[in-house]
């Protein structure tokens, strides 16, 4: 079997084979390329030594930068294609858990894929051809959608603590199941698992949500340990009964919450929020005189929760403070009585900016409760109602008021607490009621303010 490469990685292959040395595709560009999908990185590897393929390189007019020359790694930039050439090498003694203690260069291509992860991952193409070489039959698992340890599973996971959560990943991803031993090895590796750094496992994290059904990922998670080791909070959600409409405990409403944010393409923000927006729920939960299950101010212990989690993640500042908000704002129950204040107060509340993605978690949520694709025009009516408020005007933030801190202070009003209370309560007035939004009609009402 062979497989058609791209012009330019042939007439790099081409260079080193006139220099009498071997040069493969390695990597997930192999797996996807035996997919069937498009590649957007390009992983090589050699026997050419690191100084001998920068000479290559160099001579042939490319540049090259040493960008992991420790473990025999350096970045081609050759026409318009980078790509990573490492030279054929062995890994051992792995005491942090991540990375090896040693690097030894290698003589032949089979010795280099011994040291990979999967089998899926372990397949190479001899260039420029594209002969496939695949000493751990990764082809056959790929085409049977295994997920499967080179060798041995437990070796494998107590090299590298990021593989167990790469394996959840990878299952997401591609809609692969996990080989047995290889499943069952993950939870004897956690406790190397727990030395990788938090922002790998928010890449991982990232990329289940960016998957299509994110809950494959976060229920293999939970089944080996995983998820208690890093997002123990969602785990607490197991077995929390809910009433009403709720058909799943808090945990599978969460699962599937996400799962239908994804399917939608709604923003990753909008899926981390449909991850953790009941995630409050369990510390909340008490009983009512009736019997019945409550979990009054869930939504705010949520979104305080959530921050916790996702600054633990090293998330940015802008992403959580938008997944929180999303999470604090997600419980609005539109009805026909609201108002134009009540609506001009919501848009208020929730901020224009986040409008789209509080109406698609909401949508998410409400598809949560049963998995089935609800009737959602309670929520058309609501964006039919927004849309037409704002085409009226946009006073909904103090930055919106006729009047700002200096007009106020040259009648007398002193910046600082008394100040922010005023300007609140201007922005209160101007909800109920926009055209009291003028800078006369506003300058009286904050002089009678700071006299009571």
């Amino acid at each position: 079997m062979r497989i058609t490469i791209d012009p330019i990685i042939k007439e790099i292959a081409g260079i080193f084979n006139s220099n009498n040395k071997e040069i493969y595709l390695v990597g997930g560009a192999v797996r996807d390329k035996l997919r069937g999908k498009k590649i957007h990185d390009w992983d090589m590897t050699t026997n050419a030594l690191p100084d001998e393929v920068t000479a290559i390189i160099k001579k042939a007019g490319g540049k090259v930068i040493p960008t992991g020359i420790k473990h025999g790694t350096v970045t081609v930039l050759f026409k318009n294609i980078s790509t990573e050439i490492t030279t054929f090498r062995t890994e051992s003694d792995y005491s942090d858990g991540r990375r090896p203690d040693k690097v030894n260069y290698a003589a032949t291509i089979e010795e280099d894929l011994s040291r990979r992860d999967f089998t899926m991952n372990a397949i190479a193409l001899r260039l420029p051809k594209g002969e496939i070489v695949d000493p751990f039959k990764g082809l056959k698992d790929i085409k049977a959608k295994i997920i499967r340890c080179v060798g041995d599973a437990n070796e494998r996971f107590n090299e590298d603590g990021l593989r167990p959560l790469r394996a959840a990943r990878f299952a997401a991803q591609l809609n692969y199941k996990i080989e047995k031993n290889t499943l069952e090895a993950i939870n004897g590796a956690l406790a190397v698992s727990a030395k990788v750094s938090w922002e790998r496992v928010r890449e991982e994290i990232d990329k289940i949500l960016a998957s299509a059904v994110p809950s494959l990922g976060f229920r293999i998670m939970e089944k080996t340990g995983l998820l208690k080791l890093f997002l123990e909070e969602l785990t607490l959600c197991r077995g929390i009964e809910q009433k009403g409409f709720h058909q799943y405990d808090v945990l599978d409403h969460n699962f599937l919450t996400c799962d239908y944010a994804a399917a939608k393409g709604f923003s990753k923000e909008t899926r981390l929020a449909a991850l953790f927006h009941d995630i409050g729920k369990p510390s909340v939960r008490e009983l009512d005189p009736s019997g019945v299950w409550t979990f009054y101010r869930h939504e705010e212990v949520s979104s305080e929760m959530c921050r916790v989690i996702l600054n633990r993640l090293r998330y940015s500042n802008a992403v959580i403070d938008k997944v929180c908000h999303l999470v604090n704002q997600h419980m609005f129950l539109y009805t026909e009585n609201w108002t134009d204040a009540a609506v001009r107060r919501f848009i208020a509340r929730v901020g224009e900016d986040h409008l789209n993605d509080i109406y698609s978690l909401r949508r998410a949520d409400i598809y949560g409760f049963s998995g089935k694709e609800p009737d959602y025009r309670s929520i058309k009516q609501l964006v039919e109602r927004v849309n037409k408020v704002l085409t009226k005007g946009r006073a909904f933030t103090i930055k919106d008021l006729a009047v700002s801190g200096k007009d106020l202070m040259e009648i007398g009003i002193p910046g600082g607490k008394m100040m922010g209370v005023i300007l609140k309560e201007l922005l209160e007035t101007v909800i109920d009621d926009p055209e009291q939004n003028t800078k006369e009609r506003l300058k009286q009402i904050a002089e009678k303010t700071y006299k009571r």
